[in-house]
């Protein structure tokens, strides 16, 4: 106990150390305020759908059209954010999502049409996330890089957690068209933020020299991915949340087979994030070698107190199981870090798209899966069976991570631009 005080005590990097960087501040400033459009924006477009159709299938499928595009736009146009200035990226895309917003929200826009406009929003937002996790090693350095990372999924979680207890009240008073339009506000919002705060930088792809074909780009970042066990297996662990968010996509029926009512549904929904949010917080407590050593520890973890949930426990055990496994997801912080870390900075967009943007995938394909379980086998085998195969995985891919950190071998040696990032110190 009195080591574990001694941590906690000890002098650290502190969220306070990100903010004082001015270009980060008003980068987390834009985020955290277009995060909060985002929540009110899906419950705007669940209420509309659920409206228009009365059908909860419809529904579901319109919520997974929030995540499953970005993969076909982390295949496609993550790249831009290595051929042209980030800066110039971010403000585009913000500027794009808010027109399509705009579409969206106008009184009388058929369904087809805003689903429709839903996929672009989704597919301009992959080149934002790469640019902006591209240009954040260049803002940041060394653990001010993490502990930022980790403000920001925290701040994240947050408006997760502002969007399930107040988006359902907010879109009741304003109405769901309302909800768009705000949503739109808060991106046009950001890219005068980022166009007033952050500086102007020349493009990756100029200053590593010639330039190649978009496509030959592409296959390059995929090809890097591909052929680089660290990055690999790294990407093994952040694609495990597709499993993890199972239970936010079944909390309903989940919650309906305890007997538990609405404000059931409502702390299972907001068990994750809330867990996530303080798992991250002391995540961030300890120093990079702890955090290092418990990454894969954490991943399996994640997956096993949803297994629990395969035995009905009641409505109070639930939401303490759910709150579990989002803190073990604190992990993830450390995983973007090394991942990012291991990138060559000409190439990190489109590194760093297809992780965050098949991150996203693999979470609406997750929901998708959970629902059909759920509607087949019930909503707690669906929990069950997510958290088993998770656990199951992050063992194989901790491992895998063992051999690879494995000072000597081949894969250890293969840290593509790992151990040549300017102010960034190898973690252990």
């Amino acid at each position: 106990m009195t080591n574990v005080q001694n941590v906690l005590a000890a002098p650290r990097t502190s969220f306070r150390d990100a903010l004082r960087v001015p270009e980060f501040r008003v980068m987390w400033l834009a985020d955290a305020q277009s995060m909060v459009g985002d929540q009110l924006a899906r419950v705007a477009l669940s209420v509309l759908v659920f409206e228009r159709t009365s059908s909860a299938l419809l529904t579901a499928l319109t919520y997974a059209l929030t995540f499953l595009p970005a993969l076909i736009g982390g295949a496609m146009l993550t790249g831009l954010a290595d051929r042209l200035p980030r800066r110039r990226v971010m403000i585009a895309a913000d500027l794009i999502r808010a027109v399509l917003l705009t579409g969206m929200a106008i009184p009388g826009t058929p369904l087809w049409l805003v689903c429709g406009l839903l996929v672009c929003v989704v597919l301009v937002g992959s080149p934002f996330s790469a640019a902006e996790s591209a240009l954040l090693p260049e803002i940041l350095s060394g653990e001010t890089f993490v502990v930022g990372s980790g403000l920001r999924t925290i701040t994240n979680q947050m408006a997760q957690l502002g969007g399930f207890a107040f988006g359902g009240m907010a879109v009741a008073a304003i109405g769901a068209r309302a909800g768009l339009a705000v949503d739109a506000v808060t991106f046009a919002l950001s890219a005068v933020l980022i166009s007033l705060g952050v500086h102007r930088r020349p493009s990756p792809a100029g200053a590593a020299g010639p330039a190649r074909g978009y496509l030959a780009s592409i296959l390059a970042g995929a090809k890097l991915v591909a052929g680089n066990p660290r990055l690999r297996t790294l990407l093994g662990f952040s694609w495990l949340l597709g499993l993890y968010v199972v239970p936010e996509g079944v909390a309903p029926p989940y919650a309906h087979s305890l007997g538990a009512g609405s404000a059931g549904i409502g702390l299972l929904m907001a068990a994750g994030p809330a867990g996530t949010a303080l798992g991250t917080y002391l995540f961030l407590r300890y120093p990079s070698a702890t955090r290092a050593v418990w990454m894969p520890r954490l991943a399996v973890l994640g997956g096993l107190p949803l297994v629990v949930c395969w035995l009905h426990p009641g409505i109070v055990v639930s939401i303490m199981l759910w709150t579990l496994s989002g803190m073990a997801a604190a992990y993830q912080v450390q995983v973007a870090t090394e991942y990012v870390r291991a990138v060559p900075a000409g190439q990190r967009g489109q590194a760093v798209g297809v992780a965050a943007s098949g991150l996203l995938a693999m979470q609406g394909v997750g929901i998708l899966l959970g629902g059909v379980l759920a509607a087949r086998y019930g909503a707690a085998t669906a929990v069950g069976l997510a958290g088993l195969v998770g656990a199951g995985l992050a063992m194989w891919f901790t491992l895998i991570w063992a051999r690879i950190a494995q000072p000597g071998t081949p894969a250890a040696s293969e840290r593509t631009g790992y151990d040549r990032q300017p102010g960034l110190a190898a973690s252990p």
